[in-house]
């Protein structure tokens, strides 16, 4: 019982010779983490809900369908990779400056990356729509749904243009803590969604029935919800962060040059990332629209699970890099710790409710036999990957936090872009295992990641980067 007690003790979690100042009690410290990291996790699952319930709500509507709207989720991604990659270095080089109390260079490092952000997103959403066929077809979509898809990709892209917007602007806040209002937009795009999922896709009342446009209507509207709340919080506060037009909105070349030096390799890292899983999709697409339908629920309940370890990662980049500014490199091991032993807790209680509901969660997405029956042996696999795949969230969640992207851009770009889909043609085609040889790729390589971030961490040479 001592043992385990220990555990769970920052006392256990540092040697005597890191320690560089007084060290809050564990109350303390777990409590800091949870006010941190509950808008997170949450905040991230509903993020993963959203496409969840849009994959629900057509469901009914048959297996093309399904498919149609799973095959954009890469190619929307891959879309969102600067986007996410200027986010990164908005978080770190923010929550170091907040750990600082360098508010004036918080503040410029925000203006700065929402005039990138608003260039981007326009240039990318818009070629995103005016390329959705060509996309969508290397994607690996077949010709049954690829209107179907097409359709839905080029709506979501015009919601993608105030999405991006609203990402910069959250991630800042969560470089300050502010993960609450990550949280409220996210409620609030959901809750859109949802009404209007109902409304559109079976035209409910006066409104027209869209089907797989109307869900993807749907979620355009739910993220120029997000938004305006985003844009709010930063222009009617008197927060740590706050935007007003008497502030100098010139670009700020020095500003610039500090978000590239920290977001290039979260770029290379986001590019591998996307390759990867687009290899990864349109090689299991090969196996027919049914496998491929079920693959696309087992990937959302995946979302869902992984949404978990991602709010905790979240908040530990923001623990861990204001720790960094505040010179505290003991408090920035023991919060990446705390992390993620909160984070096994969690995976072990989401393991076991995937291995008991099954059949429960693929039902909640569709009524065809065939389609619950594929994803089966996949949410077995599932079930034990979400072990190893939540706490690697939270210890990469740590590094990016310190600043050592590099190191991560070059494990995803082994781990995803070389090691899963290489894996999964080998297994899905020569050896004929099908989708449950693409889902132990999946285990494969989220165990390696685990192991080699987990090797990283214990070194502790993240802790003297300089950002």
């Amino acid at each position: 019982m001592s043992a385990l007690l220990n555990f769970f003790r920052w006392q256990g979690m540092i040697k005597p010779s890191q320690i560089c100042g007084e060290i809050p009690s564990n109350k303390a410290i777990y409590k800091r983490t949870y006010q941190i990291a509950w808008p997170s996790a949450v905040e991230s699952v509903l993020i993963a809900l959203i496409g969840a319930v849009d994959l629900m709500m057509v469901g009914n509507l048959g297996s093309a369908s399904i498919a149609a709207v799973g095959i954009t989720n890469q190619p929307k991604f891959l879309v969102l990779a600067t986007i996410l990659a200027l986010n990164t270095g908005v978080t770190v080089l923010v929550s170091r400056r907040k750990g600082a109390g360098k508010q004036q260079e918080a503040n410029t490092y925000l203006r700065q990356a929402l005039l990138l952000s608003v260039g981007f997103s326009f240039l990318l959403s818009l070629s995103g729509a005016l390329f959705a066929p060509q996309i969508l077809a290397f994607a690996g979509a077949t010709p049954d749904y690829l209107g179907l898809a097409v359709t839905y990709f080029r709506i979501i892209m015009f919601g993608n243009f105030f999405y991006c917007i609203g990402l910069t602007i959250t991630a800042a806040q969560r470089g300050v803590g502010n993960t609450r209002i990550s949280m409220v937009t996210n409620i609030a795009a959901n809750l859109v969604n949802l009404v209007f999922n109902a409304l559109l896709i079976n035209g409910l009342f006066f409104f027209p029935r869209l089907e797989v446009a109307g869900a993807a209507l749907a979620t355009a509207i739910g993220n120029i919800v997000s938004f305006l709340i985003a844009v709010y919080s930063v222009t009617h506060t008197e927060g740590f962060l706050k935007l007003h037009k008497q502030q100098s909105w010139k670009l700020d070349l020095p500003a610039i040059q500090d978000l590239y030096r920290i977001s290039w390799s979260a770029f290379i890292e986001q590019i591998f990332l996307r390759i990867g899983f687009l290899m990864y999709a349109k090689a299991v697409a090969g196996l027919g629209t049914v496998a491929f339908a079920a693959h696309q629920i087992v990937m959302n309940i995946m979302s869902i699970s992984f949404s978990v370890g991602d709010g905790l990662s979240i908040a530990n980049t923001s623990l861990v890099g204001q720790s960094l500014g505040a010179n505290r490199s003991d408090l920035a091991i023991i919060y990446g710790k705390v992390s993620q032993r909160i984070g096994l807790i969690l995976a072990i209680v989401v393991s076991g409710s995937i291995t008991l509901f099954r059949a429960q969660l693929m039902a909640l997405f569709t009524n065809e036999t065939a389609v619950i029956l594929a994803g089966e042996t996949p949410l077995v696999i599932l079930s034990i990957t979400v072990l190893f795949q939540i706490v690697q969230v939270i210890i990469v969640g740590s590094l990016r936090g310190a600043g050592d992207v590099k190191f991560v851009a070059l494990l995803m770009f082994v781990s995803v872009t070389i090691v899963r889909p290489a894996l999964t043609w080998v297994m899905c085609y020569p050896l004929q295992m099908g989708l449950a040889g693409a889902w132990l790729s999946v285990f494969l390589d989220q165990f390696t990641r685990y192991l080699v971030s987990y090797w990283r961490f214990r070194q502790a040479r993240w802790t003297r980067i300089q950002v």
